[in-house]
């Protein structure tokens, strides 16, 4: 049952994601002119990040912030919406998660899914190897652009936390559980919530990452 659900899960991310891109292609291209507009550098911002059995892969995300950002500041996290790294318009994309769109292709050519764990980047929290055996239940899958915790806890808890919904979402995952978090998702997106921590304690693992 779980290899035929799998197998329904790829036509979805295939089918969706290009479907996808297609009708909100107006979008896509509002959007990249907006960034080009407004600040220098490229319009996309590619990073490496672990994916399904540790595998490395480049996630594919609209820029909203400085060149080389990482380099500055708080480095790989945002800890506010007023990081003085984030561009104009890329307050507004990280605040509706638009910065998130071109994933679509990440989805398309396989490297993700439509629903999954996000994937963290290599080193941060954790290099691969470092993850518990039962920590690295959650790469036994392609990484989502949204997911179990996206749609729960999100950012409101430490990473560790996290973890165990990423691998309950792994081991009890079937399309229809895929299905209902899409639309969590959707539903999401026109309720605004703050991706940052509001406290000091554990900044460094509650902030979103870069």
């Amino acid at each position: 049952m779980r290899t035929i659900n799998l197998f329904i899960k790829r036509i979805i991310d295939f089918l969706g994601s290009l479907i996808g891109m297609i009708i909100i292609s107006p979008v896509l291209i509002i959007i990249a002119i907006s960034i080009k507009l407004t600040s220098k550098g490229s319009v996309f911002f590619r990073q490496k990040r672990l994916g399904e059995n540790g595998k490395v892969f480049k996630i594919l995300k609209f820029r909203t912030m400085v060149v080389n950002a990482e380099k500055i500041g708080d480095g790989l996290f945002v800890k506010t919406e007023k990081d003085n790294r984030i561009t104009k318009i890329g307050k507004l994309l990280r605040a509706t998660s638009l910065d998130e769109l071109p994933q679509l292709w990440n989805v398309l050519i396989g490297e993700m899914s439509l629903v999954g764990p996000r994937p963290p980047v290599p080193h941060h929290p954790y290099k691969y190897e470092e993850y518990s055996e039962y920590q690295s239940k959650r790469f036994n899958m392609k990484p989502g652009m949204t997911g179990l915790t996206q749609v729960t806890v999100r950012n409101s808890v430490p990473w560790d936390e996290r973890i165990p919904v990423d691998v309950k979402y792994v081991e009890t995952f079937n399309v229809w559980l895929d299905i209902k978090i899409l639309f969590k998702t959707i539903q999401k997106i026109f309720v605004r919530e703050s991706i940052y921590t509001h406290s000091e304690k554990n900044a460094s693992e509650k902030s979103t990452t870069i």
